[in-house]
């Protein structure tokens, strides 16, 4: 009995060793987690600046009347294609009383001196048919009845002008016609029958009749950062590409860079200007949004994934390189050129190395605690 006792506790003593060794085992085993490697890989990359702007008409024109009235007639609308010398729309003058006050006295004081000059012309015309007075005095009266004349047709002309908005032997100028200055397309008429509108002068900008524009000479007008300026030129290629027209790109010509910039925002930028090529059967508005793409540079490099790229406590970036199973190495890195998806290495990376990717792909067990090593 004594025998079978013994033997029970033997068993039971190893039962519990063995529980113990396999809690033991258990506790040092831990979940794994494996990690995607990625490979540096040599391909083109291409840095670029993007600037923000719109499509515009290389040149547009804002027609003016030469006069001051009401707008009674418009003879185009906006998207129409004119002429230069085309008719877009007639002025009603709408006569101020204080200025045809002004100019019907100036009217009657003109005349009031030609009479007077006329008649002493005469008098001074028969003394020199007498050969009473010399050639020279007769010419001297000559010449101020002339010009005595002169003013009061001038007079008589600006009377006349005031009151209709036109004069006889004016060629046209100064009248109630408003005339394109340049062909293209009418881009807006921003008046209507029955505005008011005022002449442009020295003082007075005056009120636009139409904008006209030739829609086949368009060009990108944008805003690029200053942290860009200076690594921009002009001849530089440019691709366009339009918010209306997707899937669409223009190409361009970078032709100006203002030489001076203006702070938005806390945020200096300079405008510019590129030539955009025209494709057929796509019609360009004025006035499209659209962003430019500057290449700055481009080369065939040694690159990475920008998302492998960590930062240590100073904010160099580094990447873990796979040296055994498990087990990753810290590399510092030299970065160059980047295109925001790929960056160049110039140095701490060879193409055979194997780059953790910070983003498990499965969990398994086996491995030990200590040294990370499948059992």
């Amino acid at each position: 009995m004594n025998k079978v006792l013994r033997y029970a506790l033997l068993g039971l003593l190893i039962l519990v060793v063995f529980t113990a060794f396999i809690y033991v085992v258990k506790a040092n085993r831990t979940t794994a987690e494996v990690y995607e490697v990625k490979k540096p890989q040599m391909r083109r990359i291409v840095e670029k600046t993007v600037a923000t702007g719109s499509i515009v008409p290389r040149r547009e024109v804002e027609i003016k009347p030469n006069i001051s009235g009401i707008v009674s007639d418009v003879y185009v609308e906006a998207g129409q294609r004119v002429k230069k010398g085309d008719l877009l729309a007639r002025i009603a003058v709408v006569t101020d009383i204080s200025r045809l006050s002004e100019a019907d006295s100036n009217l009657h004081k003109a005349q009031i001196t030609l009479q007077n000059s006329q008649k002493n012309y005469e008098r001074q015309k028969r003394l020199f048919d007498g050969s009473v007075i010399s050639a020279a005095d007769f010419q001297k009266v000559q010449v101020q009845y002339q010009t005595d004349r002169q003013n009061y047709l001038a007079a008589q002309q600006k009377l006349e002008i005031i009151k209709t908005g036109a004069a006889q032997g004016l060629g046209g100028a100064g009248n109630t016609w408003v005339k394109s200055t340049v062909g293209g397309t009418v881009l807006n008429v921003p008046v209507e029958v029955g505005s008011q509108v005022t002449e442009t002068n020295n003082f007075n900008a005056g009120t636009t009749i139409a904008s006209i524009a030739d829609l086949g000479q368009m060009i990108f007008d944008g805003k690029v950062d200053e942290a860009d300026v200076g690594r921009i030129e002009t001849g530089m290629p440019v691709e366009i590409s339009v918010g209306a027209i997707p899937d669409t790109t223009f190409k361009a010509e970078l032709d100006f860079i203002s030489p001076k910039g203006e702070a938005k925002n806390g945020v200096v930028q300079f405008e510019i200007k590129a030539a955009v090529q025209p494709l057929k059967r796509i019609f360009l508005r004025s006035g499209y949004s659209a962003n430019a793409s500057i290449v700055l540079q481009s080369a065939e490099v040694l690159a990475i994934p920008e998302a492998l790229l960590q930062y240590d406590s100073k904010g160099e970036p580094y990447v873990e390189v796979k040296t055994a199973a498990g087990q990753y190495e810290k590399k510092n890195l030299e970065l160059g050129i980047s295109d925001d998806n790929y960056v160049e290495i110039k140095s701490g990376l060879r193409e055979t190395d194997e780059i953790k990717v910070w983003n498990p792909l499965v969990k398994r067990e086996g491995v030990n605690k200590k040294d990370g090593a499948k059992r």
